[in-house]
């Protein structure tokens, strides 16, 4: 089963939320669809990203789970941009932004 990754960028949070449930939330959103496989917050170009790892059928199924997420974050926080990627091989090709 091919593994997927959904990226968020954040900004500004929604009043009231802590910057340490992003992730968590994030994560199972994810896993309500999904099998989780890891997740992280990096810094891409100096702005928080949220990563979330998942398993999924197809190309599809993942844009669908990360439609899932990103409209989860997006009660919690700014999402300024939100991609699905699939791993071939080595490397990480674009199925397109949610």
């Amino acid at each position: 089963m091919p593994s997927y990754r959904v990226m968020l960028s954040v900004g500004s949070l929604r009043p009231g939320v802590r910057p340490d449930t992003l992730l968590p939330s994030a994560a199972a959103s994810a896993a309500e669809h999904a099998t989780v496989e890891a997740n992280d917050i990096m810094m891409l170009r100096g702005e928080p990203q949220l990563v979330v790892r998942f398993t999924g059928t197809d190309d599809g199924f993942a844009l669908g789970v990360g439609s899932a997420v990103e409209s989860t974050i997006d009660r919690l926080a700014e999402v300024r941009g939100a991609r699905v990627t699939r791993r071939d091989g080595g490397a990480w090709t674009l199925v397109g932004a949610v």
